[in-house]
């Protein structure tokens, strides 16, 4: 690392992982260290933002699903304004900046500002998840692919997915931001022809003490998502490779009867 690769008036997207600070890249802990300000969203971990120094200006401006604090275009010129007053700026992402973290929104607004912007990469939820339930996103001769979506969706309109291409039977499915459509997503993958009994497993709270891993099968997805409450992030990860590795103690094993989607 250069001293010089945070000046003043420049602006870093760190992913800040799934929420254990221990999971933080070393350079991730140093811009958090070394800025004047930090913009943060809701899915920071609480212990990453125990990171921020106590003379650090932090500003929230989390999005979270149906509860958005500040539009997009709000948090840009906010991080475009404090660039330009000569602040080192620090944009703390949940997970991975560059997975579904609205990152290029944010990089355009800080080149057309004349603002020197780089990406500083975080884990993702899939990788934190499949390293939490002793899986792999891939594995030969199960899941040669692995494909990430978002679930998120305008109120009232169905998900615009390609589903006959998501419901190969040699790939590992991730979707981001599922919990609400969790009985949509099963019922039109069974429709594009996945297996009924295909391995699933819901991670809730992924890396944080609160953590939960709920096991079962695609038919029975919509189940295995009644108990978790409406602020609880969760991922849904589909596909053979999760019917491989053992659970681990404490893991909730799911009814696996079939549901009428």
């Amino acid at each position: 690392m250069q001293p010089d690769d945070f000046p003043a008036g420049s602006v870093w997207l760190v992913g800040a992982g799934p929420g254990d600070p221990e999971l933080l890249t070393r350079k991730a802990e140093r811009l958090i260290a070394t800025a004047d300000i930090v913009f943060f969203d809701a899915l920071v971990g609480p212990a990453v933002l125990d990171l921020i120094p106590p003379g650090t200006e932090r500003v929230g401006v989390g999005k979270r699903s149906g509860r958005h604090s500040k539009d997009q275009g709000t948090i840009d010129a906010l991080i475009v304004a404090a660039a330009l007053s000569g602040r080192r700026v620090v944009r703390l992402k949940g997970g991975d900046p560059s997975i579904f973290g609205r990152s290029t929104e944010e990089i355009d607004a800080c080149r057309a500002a004349g603002i020197a912007v780089r990406i500083c990469p975080g884990i993702t939820a899939a990788s934190a998840a499949a390293a939490s339930g002793l899986a792999s996103l891939t594995l030969r001769g199960l899941a040669r692919r692995l494909t990430l979506v978002t679930a998120h969706a305008r109120a009232g309109e169905p998900l615009d997915l390609d589903w006959p291409a998501l419901a190969a039977s040699d790939s590992t499915l991730a979707v981001y931001m599922g919990r609400a459509a969790a009985g949509e997503v099963a019922g039109e993958l069974m429709k594009a022809g996945l297996a009924p009994d295909t391995p699933v497993m819901v991670a809730v709270n992924v890396s944080l003490p609160g953590e939960r891993l709920i096991r079962g099968r695609l038919d029975a997805l919509a189940f295995l998502v009644e108990a978790i409450s409406d602020g609880d992030p969760a991922l849904l990860l589909i596909g053979q490779a999760m019917g491989v590795a053992a659970p681990r103690t404490g893991d909730r094993i799911a009814a696996l009867q079939p549901l009428v989607l």
